[in-house]
């Protein structure tokens, strides 16, 4: 990966739950359960924790780690990022990319005009959306653009060797 960055943030360790070092995850994965097929976790304190079990709470997931056996241990780690190696990620096709890869990627129209740099990745429900800052000297006076990541009707290409993504979008807009 090309990425500056070797860690990756997949969730966030929330409240104690219980007396026993039970904590609440909250996933940042695609599928919330999904932050459980990675281990181990370094959390923010530079410790590395393996997952001695988890389950579904309701709406919620709740986890007990390993060496986290009381409250006072789970309050220790509350709100500490949930953080795996980059190469623990399941490998991309040619024609996928992770939203982490396009941030400081170049934005160019099909016509050339250089829209600037992706700053953000968020998803409306709707589609995901790349959040653009314009160069300083943009021409059309925009300091930053809301493009939808829709592959063939926006997003024409992303190479992510040359870091750049090639878009069908009018510069004025």
């Amino acid at each position: 990966m090309s990425q500056a960055s070797d860690k990756v943030v997949i969730g966030k360790i929330g409240a104690p739950y219980g007396v026993k070092g039970w904590v609440k995850i909250n996933s940042y994965t695609e599928v919330p359960e999904g932050i459980f097929d990675y281990s181990p976790w370094l959390l923010a304190d530079d410790r590395e924790y393996q997952i001695d079990q988890w389950r579904p709470h309701g709406k919620a997931i709740v986890a007990k780690l390993v060496d986290i056996d009381s409250r006072d241990d789970a309050e220790r780690i509350k709100n500490l990022d949930i953080v795996i190696e980059a190469e623990q990620l399941p490998e991309l096709g040619d024609d996928e990319v992770y939203w982490r890869e396009l941030s400081g990627m170049q934005v160019v129209t099909t016509q050339g005009y250089q829209l600037g740099v992706v700053k953000e990745v968020f998803n409306t429900g709707a589609n995901d959306v790349i959040r653009v800052k314009a160069k300083a000297n943009d021409a059309f006076g925009q300091k930053e653009r809301l493009l939808p990541f829709v592959f063939d009707s926006v997003v024409q290409a992303v190479d992510k060797t040359e870091r750049v993504i090639t878009v069908e979008w009018d510069p004025g807009f």
